[in-house]
């Protein structure tokens, strides 16, 4: 199995690839937003053009997931980590009530490290460190406090492999998502959640914009002592402009939506590509005797991001460095985790998918 591209499909888990339609649309915005006359890097944020830009784009995210009238939708800078920060700082209005996290993995776990600094009555109602992050609860398995300010959970978990098929169940309690690795990948019943955020770079465009949904309630009950920057209420009555937006960042989300809605006819058709992708690698692990062994166990299969094992150190270095001779690049796992992780963002083809499938088959043959 030889190829003469150099990089031929990337599977990074940090930055997800782009289609090359957007690439090429960005490219010419960059040097001129069509019917404009103008750079997409130097957009006035007080201007009609930045208005038209965050409208659509706002408009676009709307129609993909069905977005109710009493959600806001806000173009933030500061990545999902920030949020991490924001979340607690506004909604966690009366710190004798607790708010509730789930831990399943890298990501929740940073979360709540963060919500802790702004009180102390934080519970993790359920850790899946016993298990080593490969399994992820069910819903007996964990109590929500009903007197919580908010559950807290993230849909995906980058780094060890494992994806909530379904929102939380979570009665009258606000329910917060981190969707930033598997937003726009599927149908989501928004109508479940009080606050979804997203950074861009791994299904929705570059790095540099946060997307935050939040049911508009929610606004009327933030601290006034919440710094005017951190607080959602200023971004949601200035529509995203309260400060300068990365407008460039955002018009590659905007190219995106685009892409998602008019190339790829919508989410589910998004879905099953995912679902088709993934279970073409999980196809070869559970067919290989042991030689590939998946992270996560199956009903917590990640559709996003597949994490596996060989059975040494020395034999994924060499699956890496192989993989990087035939044009595959970004096989490698987590700094936290190590191992093998191959993410399939939106953007990744299912060709990709056969094609590292292909690879793994012959290198089993190979080293087996």
């Amino acid at each position: 199995m030889t190829t003469n591209k150099k990089h031929l499909y990337n599977f990074s888990g940090g930055v997800g690839a782009l289609p090359e339609k957007v690439i090429s649309d960005a490219q010419q915005a960059i040097k001129e937003i069509p019917d404009s006359n103008i750079s997409a890097l130097v957009v006035n944020h007080r201007s009609q053009l930045c208005r038209d830009i965050l409208d659509e784009t706002e408009q676009n995210i709307r129609t993909l997931l069905n977005v109710p009238d009493n959600y806001s939708i806000l173009f933030l800078q500061g990545g999902a980590s920030l949020q991490f920060t924001m979340i607690p700082m506004n909604l966690w209005v009366d710190k004798k009530c607790p708010v509730d996290y789930i831990v399943s993995g890298y990501w929740s776990k940073k979360a709540i490290e963060e919500a802790f600094k702004d009180g102390e009555n934080v519970k993790t109602i359920w850790n899946g460190k016993a298990q080593n992050f490969t399994k992820l609860p069910t819903p007996n398995e964990y109590k929500i406090d009903d007197n919580a300010a908010y559950i807290h959970y993230c849909s995906n978990e980058t780094v060890e492999g494992l994806q909530f098929t379904a929102p939380l169940e979570t009665g009258e309690v606000t329910l917060v998502c981190d969707m930033s690795s598997d937003f726009l990948t599927r149908p989501v019943d928004v109508s479940k959640f009080g606050l979804i955020y997203v950074h861009a770079q791994k299904n929705i465009g570059a790095a540099g914009v946060t997307v935050v949904i939040i049911r508009n309630d929610l606004l009327d009950n933030i601290p006034d002592n919440v710094p005017t920057i951190l607080d959602y209420r200023p971004h949601v009555k200035m529509k995203s402009i309260y400060n300068t937006p990365p407008i460039f960042a955002i018009y590659v989300v905007l190219l995106m939506t685009r892409w998602l809605l008019n190339d790829m006819g919508g989410l589910l058709n998004v879905a099953a590509l995912s679902k088709n992708k993934a279970e073409a690698i999980y196809d070869v692990i559970d067919n290989s005797n042991g030689f590939y062994r998946g992270h996560a166990q199956k009903e917590n299969r990640s559709l996003i991001n597949v994490v596996f094992n060989l059975s040494s150190p020395e034999l994924e270095k060499e699956f890496i460095e192989e993989a990087k001779n035939v044009g595959i690049i970004g096989l490698e796992g987590h700094r936290s985790l190590g191992g093998i992780r191959a993410s399939f963002y939106t953007s990744m083809p299912l060709e990709g998918a056969l094609y590292l499938k292909k690879f793994m088959l012959d290198f089993q043959k190979k080293n087996n």
